[in-house]
């Protein structure tokens, strides 16, 4: 994305509202003139400033001249046999993310990621294995979404669901990850309601609070993978720093909204975190928290040792939680095939 000096473009996607108009206000423009740029980016999907026809041609003529809409670019994609596409994106400085589609019967979730690789560590999860690379802009985590609804045509309006289960720890990028989500969110933006957007935590306890005093404030899930302080550092070393006593006490003092719970992720490793007495301290660990757990069946690979609980097992945990009053809901992971499931991302090809 270069002017026709050589010079490169700057990308405008990512900017907000406030943004935009400054940059009409900066460029001689009204102030509207920014607001309808924003509507033709992200409600438009537009990427041409040619067929941003409400402005005059003039002013699409020095935005071609000095400014661009670039998402990120589709590098490779790995289709499932069960419909799920993993996409393999590269960013503008060359650095590679991956982004998920998952399409289902009456709507479609795109999963999200936040960084390049992870620096948590978790011990059975692949990202893991790539180490912390960089934080994502707000602009290539909106063009995550923009990419994959372009690739997969969606129409507008269609109904979609974000999650940001991908790569990273949105809490460690919180700024950016809430700019994409207001974007996303907004009505004048890409239009999504705040109740189909998720960011999962594997516990940076500080960032929760943060995240409760959002404005516009999407669904929070929890990983939580383990019953006991021993277990759960074993597993996610980020549990020396933020133990399980502390999360637990801001997931407490999370505020909710009327008809609103928090998610608790399980991943399910055979015989090291699936028994019935874990079941008996997760449902005690979330008491008085209105909550709902997601038993996930872990996902494979040769570079890890661990191995996914059987479905009887699986089952069984479910029976135990529900019968100690807590929701519990069994989550089979799309994908697995090419590497898209939860916690495989790693680059594959």
């Amino acid at each position: 994305m270069a002017s026709e000096t050589g010079t490169p473009n700057r990308n405008l996607l990512g900017l907000s509202r406030d943004e935009l108009e400054q940059l009409a206000l900066t460029c001689g423009e009204p102030r509207y003139r920014g607001r309808q740029i924003y509507q033709g980016i992200y409600a438009r999907r537009q990427r041409d400033f040619a067929s941003l026809t409400d402005l005059d041609q003039g002013f699409r003529q020095k935005l071609s001249a000095h400014y661009g809409v670039a998402y990120p670019e589709v590098q490779a994609e790995f289709v499932s046999r069960d419909g799920a596409v993993r996409y393999l994106l590269r960013l503008e400085d060359g650095s590679l993310t991956e982004s998920v589609y998952m399409p289902e019967e009456d709507r479609s979730t795109l999963c999200l990621s936040s960084q390049v690789g992870c620096a948590l560590a978790c011990r059975f999860c692949f990202t893991a294995l790539l180490g912390a690379k960089r934080d994502l802009t707000a602009g290539e985590i909106v063009g995550q979404v923009l990419a994959m609804v372009e690739a997969q045509r969606i129409p507008r309006r269609a109904r979609l669901n974000v999650v940001f289960m991908g790569m990273g720890e949105p809490l460690l990028n919180l700024r950016p990850v809430m700019k994409a989500v207001t974007i996303l969110a907004d009505q004048d933006g890409l239009g999504l309601p705040l109740r189909r957007i998720t960011i999962s935590t594997a516990g940076i306890v500080p960032r929760i609070p943060e995240l409760a005093r959002e404005p516009m404030r999407p669904k929070l899930a929890i990983s939580l993978n383990a019953s006991t302080e021993e277990q759960r550092t074993a597993l996610m070393p980020l549990n020396r720093k933020y133990p399980l006593s502390a999360l637990l006490r801001a997931c407490r003092a999370y505020p909710l909204r009327p008809r609103e719970h928090l998610t608790f992720e399980y991943v399910l490793l055979d015989g090291v975190n699936d028994s019935d007495l874990d079941a008996v301290r997760v449902a005690e660990l979330l008491r008085g928290i209105r909550a709902k757990v997601n038993l996930i069946p872990y996902n494979p690979g040769p570079e890890l040792p661990y191995r996914p609980s059987p479905l009887e097992r699986v089952m069984a945990l479910q029976q135990v939680l529900t019968g100690q009053q807590v929701p519990a809901f069994i989550r089979i992971s799309r994908g697995q095939d090419v590497h898209a499931a939860c916690g495989q991302l790693s680059l594959a090809g």
